[in-house]
């Protein structure tokens, strides 16, 4: 008998390409900073400018864009936010000021701020509660992948040709990943010809479902109740992702001395573990749940584990004298922390369903914050004490106290079924 690949799985190589590309250009100003500021006669200062005009969008488009996918549809909705982000991207190539780069880095942050949880939602109605662990491990492994391979993509196309057609380059990829979207992707599995009654039925998806979800008010109350646990436990984690994607090669360089024919390699190494981590932290929840049927215990073991794991392996990666050893220490830690992405991105979904968009959007604005703080107090305490110790230390501490949260985190306590007992109730009350 021949195989046929399910529909679902389909739409979700689409949507890994789309985090796979989404983080490319997210990091690539990072890797072509030193040939722009060459080129413009920039500061440091200047240079910072630029990076940090991405974070501030990026934060406050979480809830919005979320919320847009969960009234408008995250079809529409992701079709606008990638042509910003793709002609965000492609028109950094052409800029000939510091004010032209702030302004693009800033609308890419627009486009890219809305972009995963427009891409939860999606998920909602596409994916059974036993695969969304993996979806979203392996959507998010995709978006590591980009980040690790973007300097050697970057500096190929650069000495190919130059900066500029390296963010031309990258825009016009992103362009044509939304035309593939446009064309492969329908809101619900009921509007994709493909779909067979068979896969309906795994998905678990009713009739009507997506128009009946779009006509209901958003529960603003109840997703701040059942998400700021979630959303501050996401904060906890990013706290220490951004430090790995904003400062590990300068720890790397200035701390452990390793020159730059090295750099590349082992800043790549922790990335690549978490590649690993990502994907594994999915499938394991998804196994506990299928073996346990407790959705609470699939979910907290994983999140717990994963930042307990990051805890226990950085405390001695911050004291050891190996430099080999220390790379070793933080990939280890890297990839458990990765082991919790999946999760805390299954858990809006989990809880919200049908506003799982504006869900996602209020975790990952944990997220934001967290990009906003981190990088910054972690360098200014590095300034200040004249070493990385401390700045680890705090890191690890939030690890600690995001593991605690997690253990309070409960995914059956779902909005819907506050809604099912409210309509069961109105009977007795008549």
């Amino acid at each position: 008998m021949k195989y046929r690949i399910k529909t679902r799985h389909i739409i979700l190589g689409v949507m890994c390409l789309m985090y796979f590309i989404a983080y490319i250009d997210r990091v690539n100003i990072a890797v072509a900073g030193p040939m722009i500021r060459h080129e413009m006669g920039l500061s440091n200062t200047e240079l910072g400018l630029i990076f940090s005009a991405f974070a501030y969008p990026y934060a406050v488009m979480q809830i919005l864009g979320g919320w847009m996918s969960d009234k408008f549809g995250p079809k529409k909705v992701l079709l606008v936010l990638s042509l910003i982000w793709g002609v965000s991207t492609l028109a950094t190539g052409f800029a000939g000021s510091v004010m032209a780069l702030v302004v693009l880095r800033f609308t890419l942050g627009i486009g890219e701020g809305g972009a995963f949880p427009s891409a939860t939602r999606a998920f909602t109605h596409w994916m059974p509660t036993a695969e969304r662990g993996f979806a979203q491990g392996i959507t998010h492994s995709f978006a590591r992948l980009g980040g690790a391979i973007t300097p050697p993509v970057v500096v190929a196309i650069v000495i190919w040709k130059g900066w500029r057609e390296a963010f031309i380059v990258l825009g016009a990829l992103s362009l044509c990943w939304t035309v593939l979207y446009a064309l492969v992707f329908t809101n619900t599995p009921e509007e994709h010809r493909r779909v067979t009654p068979e896969e309906l039925k795994e998905i678990g998806y009713a009739k009507g479902d997506g128009q009946r979800s779009r006509r209901t008010p958003t529960p603003w109350r109840k997703l701040i109740n059942r998400m700021w646990l979630v959303t501050f436990v996401d904060f906890c984690y990013g706290w220490s992702l951004w430090v790995f994607l904003t400062w590990l090669p300068s720890y790397l360089k200035d701390s452990r001395g390793f020159d730059l024919k090295h750099l590349a390699l082992f800043t790549a190494l922790p990335l690549l573990a978490g590649v690993v981590g990502d994907t594994l932290g999915g499938v394991l929840s998804d196994k506990l749940y299928k073996i346990t049927g407790n959705l609470r215990r699939a979910r907290g073991t994983i999140l717990f584990t994963g930042l307990v794991g990051a805890l226990i392996f950085i405390l001695p990666m911050i004291y050891t004298a190996s430099p080999i050893g220390a790379v070793i220490l933080l990939s280890l830690s890297f990839f458990c922390l990765e082991l919790t992405n999946a999760v805390l991105w299954s858990l809006p979904i989990d809880i919200a369903g049908k506003f799982a968009g504006t869900a996602g959007g209020m975790m990952n604005t944990g997220f934001g914050i967290a990009g906003m703080i981190s990088p910054v107090a972690f360098g200014f305490l590095i300034q200040v004490t004249g070493s990385y110790t401390i700045p680890f230390l705090i890191s690890a501490g939030l690890l600690g106290v995001g593991a605690v949260a997690a253990l309070f985190i409960d995914p059956n306590r779902t909005v819907e079924a506050d809604d099912a007992t409210l309509e069961n109730l109105k009977p007795a009350l008549s």
